[in-house]
């Protein structure tokens, strides 16, 4: 029987670039995601490579909505073998700028979300004798945003808070479930590319690589945390940017 994973945040980017690596991996798939147009071609896509997929609007922040989503899969595939955390959004805004509202909206999409899923899906997984998940935090978590980010203090304080929640839900759902993080430099997407096109030849001069990532370098990382056997990685949170050392 084929396994099943969840992608939030699959519709584009990097969402679909790890939906494709797991898909390629003879997994089935359940997207989430608000952008209806998008989530309808990249469906296309997937399942034109021979995968089941369902499609599932929702925003990531709403806790009662997660519940909902993650019933839907229950109710369509039976199981949940992998959830990916991917869905995310960015804000420029600095401390002395930023409003209250913007701030929590940024918390809800990148670290709440996280809760609210794993949440609602781990009691499914362990029950059905384990699983796989992998929440997507940022390089920002380990270097602050720097002052050229694209993304600044409240984007970098919530990937910070998917690495400290890694950590304590590896002890907190092991054995049976693994759980890592992933912190990607500049990778190349369409939220990126104002930040790609404007300054790429600057950026890739600071990368060791020599270039900027794509979504399949990302998916691959994911694929692999997501279905390596034997598995002896839990808690941690893997850096893929390139070594990239200007932001």
């Amino acid at each position: 029987m084929r396994k099943l994973a969840i992608v939030t945040g699959g519709a584009r980017g990097i969402g679909r670039g790890c939906a494709t690596a797991l898909v390629k991996k003879g997994l089935d798939i359940a997207i989430v995601d608000m952008l209806s147009p998008e989530m309808a071609r990249t469906k296309a896509e997937l399942e034109a490579l021979g995968a089941r997929v369902e499609v599932f609007e929702a925003d990531v922040s709403d806790f009662a909505r997660a519940g909902e989503v993650v019933a839907g899969v229950m109710a369509a595939f039976g199981r949940i073998d992998v959830l990916v955390n991917n869905a995310g959004r960015g804000n420029p805004a600095g401390i002395l700028e930023i409003t209250e509202e913007s701030y929590d909206r940024t918390i809800a999409v990148n670290l709440k979300s996280c809760f609210n899923y794993i949440h609602h899906a781990a009691p499914h997984m362990l029950a059905g004798g384990g699983g796989r998940i992998v929440s997507m935090s940022s390089l920002n978590a380990h270097s602050g945003g720097v002052t050229s980010a694209v993304s600044k203090f409240s984007y970098a304080a919530a990937k910070a808070g998917i690495i400290g929640m890694t950590r304590a839900l590896a002890k907190e759902l092991g054995p049976t479930i693994a759980i890592n993080a992933i912190c990607p430099g500049v990778i190349e997407t369409e939220l990126g590319n104002s930040l790609t096109k404007a300054r790429g030849p600057e950026l890739m001069k600071g990368i060791a690589l020599g270039r900027l990532g794509t979504p399949q370098d990302v998916g691959e990382l994911v694929c692999f945390l997501a279905t390596v056997e034997p598995n002896f990685i839990t808690g941690q949170n893997f850096i893929i940017d390139g070594f990239q050392w200007v932001c």
